[in-house]
């Protein structure tokens, strides 16, 4: 393992006013997105599709890494430029998602354990000639009625550090999602689950020996569920965020960057802002949206080649967008430029 190589990927991955790209939607996933605008999810379509993305003018000076899904680090340009070597050449680092996906935990129908992990080692070397440098694994927590379970937390904990184990020993940087659901009508005050998939988290990374400053955490920030009642502001979310950071992820790890799910665009950018305005942290706070980034990119494209420049255009905005969030430098009145 070459630490200080490993090292140097996860600052990159953050660094000054740049954030992640996550386009590794799955195929059932990507399908979903691409009915919302009537438009088959063909092979080709969904080439099509991020093609329009990694080509977009000057956001390098924004994104410094994508997440891809295995079929897109396969997949080229319209010129025949593979993805990973197109964005590589913009000094963009190309990354990969490796999870399975989740089934149902044994014994608790209503949680779910991610899978993934045969064979993990052999797809990451593949991966790494395919020009990857980091990789991303999921963990999803549900909060609700009796759950989560002390043994759903650990679980999804220890395939966490395992993941993580063996993506250093491939020489990649692993990216650790553990994604507690905003779905539910908890308080934002609920927090003590936040604190404990975290705790154990890092519990699991550190038994495990992972070099930690060879890592980046990829969180959900600390909300009301969606459904509750009263919704946090952007100054609790933010406050309540990094007060439950602080208690939990050690000062090595290199840089935390938050996931956007169920946000709107405008919501995940000023909660970032809002982070980033309450001064240093001992980790860089950053970005790695998909829905915060691309949700007005698909409306704009609509499948349609003549759409491109418009498209693009919307993915730019909500890429520099966030990268002043990123800074503490993003204000509302911005949206309307």
């Amino acid at each position: 393992m070459e630490k200080d190589i490993l090292k140097k990927t996860a600052e990159e991955m953050v660094a000054p006013g740049k954030g992640i790209l996550a386009a590794d939607e799955s195929l059932p996933t990507i399908e979903k997105r691409f009915d919302s605008i009537n438009i088959e999810s063909t092979e080709e379509n969904r080439r099509a599709y991020r093609d329009v993305i990694f080509t977009t003018q000057g956001i390098e000076k924004f994104i410094s890494g994508v997440i891809m899904f295995d079929e897109t680090l396969r997949h080229s340009a319209g010129d025949g430029v593979p993805f990973p070597k197109l964005l590589a050449s913009r000094g963009i680092i190309p990354g990969i998602k490796v999870d399975m996906g989740a089934k149902e935990l044994e014994g608790s129908p209503e949680e779910k354990l991610t899978i993934g992990l045969d064979g993990l080692y052999e797809r990451l070397l593949e991966y790494k000639k395919l020009g990857a440098r980091f990789a991303k694994w999921r963990a999803v927590i549900v909060i609700g009625e009796g759950i989560p379970t002390d043994k759903a937390i650990e679980l999804n904990a220890e395939a966490l550090a395992e993941y993580a184990d063996v993506c250093q020993k491939a020489g990649i940087v692993p990216m650790i999602e553990p994604e507690v659901l905003m779905d539910g009508d908890h308080s934002i005050e609920r927090d003590e689950f936040n604190k404990k998939v975290l705790k154990e988290t890092y519990k699991a990374l550190r038994d495990k020996g992972v070099y930690l400053e060879g890592s980046i955490l990829k969180p959900n920030m600390v909300l009301s569920g969606k459904s509750a009642l009263k919704q946090a502001s952007v100054p609790e979310v933010a406050e309540t965020t990094l007060r439950v950071l602080q208690a939990t992820v050690p000062k090595e790890v290199t840089g935390i960057t938050f996931l956007s799910g169920g946000q709107s665009n405008e919501l995940a950018t000023a909660r970032l802002n809002a982070m980033n305005k309450m001064g240093k942290q001992p980790w860089e706070i950053s970005f790695s949206y998909s829905r915060a980034l691309l949700g007005p990119v698909l409306g704009a494209w609509q499948g349609k080649e003549e759409n491109r420049k418009v498209a693009q255009d919307a993915f730019y905005k909500r890429a520099r967008l966030n990268s002043l969030a990123r800074q503490g430098k993003y204000a509302e009145e911005m949206e309307k430029e």
